[in-house]
This record gives structure tokens, C-alpha cells and sequence, in this order.
């Protein structure tokens, strides 16, 4: 590889790192700053919450819209689109703070960072090779990790200095900005690997460039085997969004502890996560190759760790917190596994943002299960019962990715064959 093409596939890539950094500070804005939301503009806890479980409704079926787009419009459109949107209404919440406004506004954001994810999954897939591919994903993702923690750092220092409504008003502005950085940055960038594309034959890439297999060679679709993968990133869902919530008001209930201890899932819990991401590329690229038993071996200590909480969940508060984020740090990698580097080898189908979509939705059928969920089996049957829950979701994703391993290792060699990845 020349160091020009080098130069712009890089550039490429933290185009992708940034927007994902951007789509995150303004989405978990909201969720940074709801308490004082809910005292300074007088909304009740149902009320606030409600805007948070539109958004997540709303992203979660977008994801299904946006993946069906981004096989057939532009990626550089769609993910412009989706920051110039949530720009918008990350600028109408403070200005227009009517429960019911809100509600609309943030819905409509969810929609809006829906057309993010996918059409990056079809840029990435389409101009980066295997390796490339899939370290860029580990980047991406950490993206969104630095991003919850910027918010969590900015939203205490933005209400010291005036109010809620500056974090919203700055992450707007960084919206805006970029979107014109991402227009022009993408547009020179897709200039220059469109021609190292077509002058290497061997680097033809599992989206894009197999658009002219399309017509005379689309494969038969593992529908199984994609029912499975897409019930194990439910389970992954379920215990990464659902420890991430949760364990706050389990810390609080159990040891007694103040409302300080959020701090862990908007920050320290971020950190550690993006420590597994690494640890979880090398471990795919050194030790398991194959992704759905490499996802299998990131369930099982998971389930470890929740069975250990299970036993001491009254013991120790920091050995709780130590196993919270064993089971959310190996989350993140089974994540980035399956909803982020599964989907290049659907290139020769040509559905590659329309499988990205799919599997990322189910993360947020998994969370939305997980929410309510967990409320009521807390409510009912205590603690105990909820961790409980969370260690049958580990045990049933590792048992899934493991099932899977054999026929996900024929599928991706099948693909191999055809597309050269």
C-alpha cells in the first residue's frame, strides 16, 4: 500500500472516529443533565423519562430504515443527514423545554442518529480490508466511549458556569462544525480511494466493490445463523446497558451509598470499556480468528462475574463495582464483535448497512428489555434476582456464539472465496 493511499484511508477512518464521538455527545447529552432538567424546567421523573424511551424506540427501529438506506444512498449524505438533524434538535430542547416538545425533539434525534451507524459500516467495509476493517471498528467505538465521558466531564461544569441549556447549545455548535469538516473531509477522501480501488483488483473491497457481483453472484442468506448472532447481541444488550443503568441504584440500595456513584457508568465504566475493546481486537487477531467463538469467550467470564455478584452482591461494594465492569467491559467487546465487524462479510450480498442496522438494533432490543425489565424484577423480587437475570443472558449468549461458531466459520469462508476479503 503507497503512503498516499495509506494517508487517506486513515483520514477516512478518524472521519468515521469523529462522527461517532459527535453522534454520542449528542444523544447521551440529555441523559448527563436529566435531573436538572427535571428541577429547573419542572418536568416529573415520568416526563423526562419518557423522551429517553422514545429515543431509544426511535433509534432502535431507524437503525432498520437507516440500513435499508445506506445500501442505496450515499453514505456521506446519510451520516451528514443524521448531524445536521440531531444539530437541530439538540437546539430546540433548551429553547422549547414543553414536556411534550421535548418529547418530539428527542424522538426525532434518536431517528436522526440512527442514520449514522450503518452508512459508516459501508464506507469502512467498502474501502478497508479485513485487518483494517477491523481495527477501524475498535476505533469507532471508542469514539462513542470518549464521547459519554466528555459529557460526563462537560455537564457539571456547563450547569456550574450557567445552565443545562450551554451543553446542549455546545454539543449543537460541534454538530454543525463538523458536519461541514465530514462533507468536505469524505468527499476528498472517497476521490482518491475510488482509483486505488479500481487499480487493485486484490483489494477490492466487501462492500462497495462487490457491487459488480451483485447481479450473477449473491449468496444464499444464513438466515439461522443470522437469527442467532442477532439473539446473542440481544443477551449482549441486555447486560451491557442493563449493568450500565443499573448497577448505580444497586450500588445505592445495597451499600447505602449517595447519588455520586453515577459517575461510575458515565465515566469509569466507559474507561474500562475501551481498555476490553483493545484487549478484544488482539484477542480476535493473535488467539480466536473465529468472531463468534472469540464472542462466546467474552460471554462466558460475563457469566462468570454476574454468578460471582450473585454469591457476594452484599459483600464488598468494590469488588461489585470490579465485577460490574468485568461483565460491561466484556460487553463492549462482544459488541464491536458482532453488530460492528460481522456485517463486512454480508458485502457479497450486497446488505452490508442493512445487516449493520439489523444487529445494532437488537443491542436496543436487549436494552429495552433490560430497562424495564430489571425495574420490575427488582421491584418484585429484589436484587439477588435481578443479577440473576443478567447471569441466564450471559450463559445464553455464550451458548449461541458458541453454537454458531461452526456455521459462521463455513458462511465466512464461503465469502472468502468469492470476495477475496
Amino acid at each position: 500500500m503507497s503512503k498516499n493511499e495509506e494517508k487517506f484511508r486513515m483520514m477516512l477512518v478518524w472521519l468515521c472516529v469523529i462522527s461517532y464521538f459527535v453522534s454520542y455527545i449528542t444523544r447521551v447529552n440529555y441523559n448527563s443533565v436529566l435531573l436538572e432538567i427535571e428541577k429547573e424546567a419542572g418536568f416529573d421523573k415520568v416526563s423526562a423519562a419518557l423522551a429517553l424511551t422514545g429515543s431509544c424506540i426511535t433509534y432502535g427501529g431507524g437503525q432498520l430504515i437507516s440500513g435499508w438506506m445506506g445500501d442505496r444512498i450515499s453514505p456521506k449524505l446519510m451520516v451528514l443527514m443524521g448531524l445536521l438533524l440531531s444539530a437541530a434538535m439538540n437546539l430546540a430542547v433548551p429553547l422549547f423545554t414543553y414536556p411534550g416538545f421535548v418529547l418530539c425533539f428527542w424522538c426525532v434525534n434518536g431517528f436522526a442518529q440512527a442514520l449514522i451507524w450503518p452508512p459508516l459500516v459501508r464506507l469502512m467495509s467498502t474501502y478497508l480490508d479485513e485487518d483494517q476493517y477491523k481495527k477501524s471498528c475498535v476505533q469507532v467505538t471508542c469514539g462513542s466511549s470518549v464521547g459519554t465521558i466528555a459529557v460526563y466531564l462537560l455537564a457539571p461544569l456547563c450547569i456550574s458556569r450557567g445552565s443545562w441549556r450551554s451543553l446542549f447549545f455546545l454539543c449543537a455548535a460541534t454538530a454543525l462544525v463538523f458536519s461541514v469538516i465530514w462533507f468536505m473531509g469524505v468527499g476528498a477522501a472517497e476521490k482518491r480511494l475510488r482509483k486505488f480501488v479500481a487499480n487493485h483488483t486484490s483489494g477490492l473491497p466487501a462492500g462497495e466493490g462487490n457491487l459488480q457481483n451483485k447481479e450473477g453472484a449473491r449468496s444464499h442468506t444464513p438466515f439461522l445463523l443470522i437469527g442467532m448472532i442477532m439473539v446473542a447481541i440481544v443477551m449482549q444488550g441486555i447486560l451491557r446497558d442493563g449493568v450500565t443503568t443499573w448497577m448505580p441504584s444497586y450500588l445505592s440500595d445495597t451499600f447505602h451509598l449517595g447519588s455520586a456513584v453515577s459517575v461510575l457508568s458515565g465515566i469509569i465504566l466507559p474507561i474500562f470499556g475501551i481498555c476490553c475493546l483493545q484487549l478484544t481486537l488482539q484477542l480476535n487477531r493473535r488467539l480466536i480468528k473465529n468472531e463468534l467463538l472469540c464472542a462466546g469467550s467474552l460471554f462466558l467470564p460475563s457469566c462468570l462475574s454476574a454468578l460471582l455478584l450473585l454469591l457476594m452482591f452484599s459483600a464488598n461494594p468494590v469488588l461489585s463495582v470490579f465485577l460490574s465492569a468485568v461483565i460491561t467491559g466484556c460487553m463492549y467487546g462482544v459488541n464491536v464483535i458482532l453488530a460492528s465487524m460481522l456485517p463486512r462479510y454480508f458485502g457479497k450480498n450486497g446488505r452490508v448497512s442493512f445487516i449493520s442496522g439489523l444487529f445494532n438494533s437488537c443491542t436496543y432490543v436487549g436494552s429495552a428489555l433490560s430497562g424495564s425489565g430489571s425495574a420490575l424484577i427488582a421491584q418484585t423480587a429484589g436484587w439477588p434476582a435481578v443479577i440473576l437475570f443478567w447471569c441466564g443472558a450471559a450463559l445464553v449468549g455464550t451458548l449461541l456464539c458458541v453454537r454458531a461458531a461452526g456455521p459462521w466459520k463455513r458462511f465466512r469462508e464461503q465469502q472468502k472465496s468469492v470476495t477475496g476479503c
